[in-house]
């Protein structure tokens, strides 16, 4: 991070230079450390330059010029996001920063660092990635200045984008780049994506296919299978007889020629000029885009941005369980870099005894941004590299009590999950494995986990293992015995999962599974639980105001919450994050996760400010704070029998606010009973009191 600490390893360049919206903390948890080590692995020189003032260029020169290239991201997180809140209001801290400080990196990093890069040292590349170029690969709606905007890449002046897990990428990118290839000359790599000619193809042997053409009149591309066994007949030249001769196209001829096609295929999305303009446009987008992401099958993309295209190489290919491990097993520090001194660090301090232990997640739920960056398609490391590393938080790190606080990912209990076949599995074009039901090709055997679980709490020293990652209880409940396991042994008295909601419309928007998945799995949590002695509670976590959303269901869902005593403390407002379909949902006002047309369906969302306080107020029903916006509300809608002392009521009596009394609806368009103004009142003398 200091040309001392180059000086001190006899270095007089970097080759690469990593530029980083966090605080440098040397732990696999962060994708700055997992990208270093990897590249240092390789044998190349690496800095690392930590949340630089981004004013100027100085502190982009502080480690000379680098020989290869500028890596460039915003972080662990989006910018915009750890910025503000669903409300778009600023966040007071920063869990990323060295003392939780806010405002130690700018609004949309990833393009400001980018720019300063390349005027730092003027012809060096610029590579961006991470999860904000991630979500900001194509045209996407931005919630923050309510409008869409362009890919990041002509914004940031980048000389390419690496998207999802890009350690793939990356390495290949850096051996090319030393052995004297230019940047501009690599078109090849899977995950990547580059500004391009409106005409540019990588040879004469592609077709490019407009992406109208897919989801006219009926679903986008029915599912073929390349596997089917139908006879095809092929002609061949005429015999001397005059008869043409009859050739039988053997079946692994025929998959591989239409392999070959799909290979060479682009299709060509809507422009960004067009999305910008055509709320329909930007859902169809959105659609086609989440259609094509399967590694195993999707095709190249490619989107107009004026006179030049953004074009997307298919996703990067997950990584195996050998490169997992090797990932996971470099020299790690696993503290802050020592700069920082005894600084606090939120985000470190929350994750410095936990283990990773997979990544990816195939529950596709639409508001979630985990999908479109890290994939549906599940990779796990091994038991031993998982065990090494518990044996060396135990070892090296002398702060440790024997406590280790999660052995998780994206989600608790997909370890080892996935297809049944790998031909299956490389031509499905589903959204998700889980949703509306469990696929009948997806294996959701528990039996690995329940042994690393086992084989973790045998380790001497390890006194405790608890689960912090949140749990896909549809796949638990397939699993009574994983349950029993989870719940005698690694419940630290409360456990969270996520129903997310208990009504249909907003459930089948999210494509989350229905509220009975939940009883069925909070039955089994309970009876296994008095089995074991142990006193332990499920935190449910909901959102509010999703795509979806009529006030009535959140209602329900606060009647729901009451009738089975739960009283939310922290509650999430949906925030409408890029490239994620529940985004286009908002935006749009349709539903990609269909045919999109413009007489297809529509999907209202809550929007206003005052709808969205109400929907999250419901949701902590119980805090005094809510009670008259939860009144006010009950009034207008004729639900005067939801207000009072009892157990069956939701708030109790008091003040009805003014608000209450307006001459027109105040809510969504669900509810349309108003209560006539009281025009007759006068207004209270000065001095006195209403």
């Amino acid at each position: 991070m200091r040309r001392q600490e180059m000086e001190a390893l006899g270095w007089d360049a970097c080759d690469i230079i990593l530029v980083t919206g966090d605080a440098y903390i040397d732990h696999p948890s962060f994708g700055m450390a997992i990208i270093g080590r990897l590249l240092e692995a390789q044998g190349f020189r690496v800095g690392i330059i930590a949340q630089p003032d981004w004013h100027s260029a100085e502190d982009f020169r502080a480690l000379g010029r680098p020989l290869l290239y500028y890596g460039v991201t915003a972080g662990n997180m989006d910018s915009l996001i750890n910025h503000y809140t669903a409300d778009r209001k600023p966040r007071s801290d920063d869990a990323y920063t060295a003392g939780g400080v806010a405002g130690k990196r700018p609004d949309r990093a990833v393009t400001v660092y980018a720019q300063r890069a390349r005027e730092a040292f003027a012809g060096v590349p610029v590579v961006i990635g991470s999860i904000e170029a991630s979500l900001r690969r194509i045209a996407h709606y931005d919630y923050w200045s309510e409008k869409v905007r362009r890919s990041v890449l002509p914004d940031s002046k980048a000389d390419m984008l690496i998207f999802g897990n890009a350690e793939r990428a990356l390495v290949e990118l850096s051996h090319r780049l030393a052995a004297g290839e230019r940047i501009q000359d690599i078109r090849d790599l899977r995950g990547t994506a580059f500004m391009v000619r409106r005409d540019w193809l990588p040879d004469a042997d592609w077709q490019e296919i407009d992406s109208l053409t897919l989801d006219r009149p009926g679903r986008i591309e029915p599912h073929t299978d390349p596997y089917a066994t139908e006879p095809q007949i092929a002609t061949g030249a005429p015999s001397a007889e005059g008869g043409t001769p009859v050739q039988i196209v053997p079946l692994a001829a025929r998959v591989a020629a239409r392999r070959a096609q799909r290979a060479r295929t682009v299709i060509r999305l809507q422009a960004y000029e067009a999305v910008v303009e055509d709320r329909v446009l930007y859902a169809h987008n959105s659609r086609v885009f989440h259609l094509e992401s399967n590694p195993g099958n999707a095709r190249a993309l490619r989107q107009a941005h004026g006179e030049r295209d953004v074009w997307l190489n298919p996703p990067p290919t997950p990584l195996d369980t050998a490169e997992m491990d090797h990932v996971f097993d470099r020299p790690y520090a696993r503290a802050p870099h020592p700069s920082y001194g005894d600084a606090r660090i939120p985000a470190w301090e929350m994750i410095r005894f936990s283990v990773n232990i997979m990544r990816g997640c195939f529950g596709g739920c639409t508001f979630c941004s985990i999908t479109e960056h890290e994939g549906r398609i599940i990779q796990s490391r091994s038991h031993e590299s998982i065990l090494k590393e518990i044996e060396e938080i135990r070892d090296r790190i002398p702060e440790f009590k024997g406590h280790i606080s999660d052995l998780g990912g994206p989600t608790a209990n997909m370890y080892r999950l996935g297809c049944k076949s790998p031909k299956i599995e490389s031509s499905c074009r589903k959204l998700s494995c889980v949703y509306p039901d469990i696929c009948e090709n997806l294996n959701t055997d528990h039996a690995s986990l329940i042994g690393l679980y086992r084989k973790a709490r045998a380790i001497p020293g390890v006194k405790r293992i608890t689960i912090g990652s949140g749990l896909r209880y549809d796949l638990a409940v397939h699993s009574p015995e994983y349950v029993k396991e989870l719940v005698t042994h690694h419940v630290s008295g409360l456990l969270k999962i996520a129903p997310e909601h208990t009504e249909e419309g907003p459930l089948s928007k999210m494509m989350k599974p229905g509220i009975g998945s939940f009883e069925r799995f909070r039955k089994l949590f309970e009876k296994f639980s008095k089995e074991a002695g142990k006193v332990q509670h499920l935190v449910p976590y909901f959102i509010a105001a999703h795509p979806g959303t009529t006030d009535e269901d959140m209602l329900n869902l606060a009647l729901w919450l009451k009738a089975n005593n739960f009283r939310p403390d922290q509650v999430q407002t949906f925030t409408p994050t890029p490239l994620a379909m529940a985004t286009a949902m908002y935006h749009s006002r349709k539903n990609p996760l269909r045919r999109v047309s413009r007489d297809s369906e529509e999907v209202e969302t809550p929007r206003l400010a005052r709808q969205r306080r109400l929907h999250k107020a419901l949701l902590r029903y119980h805090d005094p704070a809510n009670f008259d916006l939860i009144r006010d509300f009950l009034i207008e809608i004729g639900r005067r029998d939801l207000i009072g002392n009892g157990p069956q009521h939701l708030v109790p009596r008091g003040h009805v606010s003014r608000q209450s009394v307006a001459a027109k609806p105040v809510w969504g368009n669900d509810f349309v009973h108003a209560i006539p103004a009281r025009t007759s009142q006068k207004p209270p003398k000065p001095g006195k009191r209403r």
